[in-house]
């Protein structure tokens, strides 16, 4: 790790970074050293920390990953607060449109490593360049339907952009679960390794890649994601004001 390392470092209870010389950042979710339980706190924190994350420069290629056997699988609802609250969904609103845009804004590429389950916020994993899943992993849009509201974080628009409008709309509205297999031959996932060589290979993709100039890294990202941010920008707000329609509506069913 390079000696001055930045202050968001040890700022977020619920991520641990670690770059090395090359400017490599890992980004590893946790709960207290095990698998990341998805809460209200992670909500407000997320934005921030992958907007901290994209205006230091000092990164040039960003691995994303989890903890353990998962890599975010569950959620304390309680924690989000009265979602039937249109002013506690505001809140939600506003942190769930910046955590995408925030995430889109890292100019340099970006690796998932998917270690295991992911079932909730999946859309992170679709922002990535490049995608590596363990044999273990699975992903599924678990919570929205669940809870009886409109998957509009952003699954909506990334989700059957990667899948095709047709079996993406399908993943969502049966909640199916694709294993790391059908992930692979549906092109959602890019390599499948076991799990005890997944991070070894990211950091190879990595190293490969810092050895580009810094401003090709940056500009070929810029390049990659000019779609998706038009189409996130365009749909998550509309997604997210739909989803928050139905979470009102709860107090009614």
């Amino acid at each position: 790790m390079t000696l001055n390392q930045p202050e968001y470092f040890t700022k977020y209870e619920n991520l641990h970074f670690y770059r090395d010389e090359n400017g490599i950042l890992e980004v590893r979710m946790h709960t207290n050293g095990g698998s990341l339980i998805f809460t209200g706190k992670t909500h407000r924190e997320f934005p921030d920390a992958f907007y901290d994350i994209s205006r230091d420069r000092d990164n040039r290629v960003v691995i994303l990953t989890g903890t353990g056997d998962a890599w975010m699988a569950e959620i304390d609802f309680a924690s989000l607060g009265d979602v039937t609250n249109p002013r506690e969904w505001d809140k939600t609103y506003w942190e769930g449109k910046k955590v995408l845009q925030n995430l889109l804004d890292i100019e340099v590429p970006v690796i998932s490593a998917v270690n295991g389950a992911a079932l909730l916020h999946s859309e992170y994993i679709l922002t990535t360049d490049i995608i590596l899943a363990s044999e273990n992993a699975v992903f599924q849009d678990m919570p929205h339907l669940n809870a009886g509201i409109v998957p509009g974080d952003g699954v909506h628009i990334l989700w059957p952009l990667v899948l095709g409008l047709s079996r993406g709309r399908y993943f969502l509205l049966t909640q199916e679960t694709l294993t790391a297999k059908q992930a692979y031959e549906l092109n959602v996932v890019n390599e499948i390794l076991p799990q005890d060589k997944l991070m070894k290979r990211a950091w190879e993709i990595a190293r490969k890649l810092a050895k580009q100039p810094t401003l090709n890294l940056r500009y070929t990202r810029v390049a990659l994601t000019q779609r998706l941010k038009r189409l996130v920008n365009e749909g998550i707000g509309y997604g997210l004001a739909l989803e928050g329609i139905t979470a009102t509506d709860l107090r009614n069913t």
